[in-house]
């Protein structure tokens, strides 16, 4: 039985081991944190995977725990941010530029994900689970939506990342 388990569970990691980092990675400030979000999620489907029943596809399974997780990190991190302190004299002279230049194609994602980033909770769930190719049903299913509702909320995100994204093409 825990043989069979362990197989499962690498078997799981092996095929959404990436598509797990990149949502972990579009929920954190930076690497570290979506390294330790992706370290919680792995926890959580190992902790899960005696109790998975089969009634929903592996995978839409699989997103429902690292949405779930990228989700309470995030709450946690907005709280912990809330109790930072405010320095009224800091200078932002010396700041790095956040979205370096970067040749082409990598300027395009780092533009597309700053704009992710700026989403509201839900319909960042969203357009990471399109981006991810998984059909309307699927994200519906995941999300707990209406397949139409999916439909017409990835319309709006489309239209407000076109906007996003030329806004910080046109600041560059």
């Amino acid at each position: 039985m825990q043989q069979e388990l362990e197989t499962r569970f690498l078997n799981i990691l092996d095929s959404d081991k990436e598509r797990i980092f990149r949502i972990c990675r579009t929920y954190a400030s930076d690497a570290d944190d979506a390294h330790d979000i992706f370290q919680e999620v792995v926890l959580q489907i190992w902790k899960a995977l005696p109790d998975f029943k089969g009634l929903a596809d592996v995978r839409t399974w699989v997103y429902r725990i690292t949405l779930n997780v990228c989700l309470r990190s995030n709450y946690k991190l907005q709280k912990r941010k809330k109790k930072h302190v405010q320095f009224d004299s800091v200078t932002l002279e010396n700041v790095e530029d956040p979205l370096p230049d970067m040749p082409g194609q990598e300027a395009a994602f780092a533009a597309l994900y700053a704009c992710i980033q700026q989403l509201n909770e839900t319909d960042r769930s969203i357009v990471l689970l399109f981006l991810e190719d998984l059909p309307y049903k699927e994200i519906a299913a995941i999300t707990g939506l209406t397949e139409n509702h999916v439909s017409v909320k990835i319309k709006r995100i489309k239209i407000k990342l076109s906007t996003c994204i030329k806004q910080i093409c046109d600041v560059r």
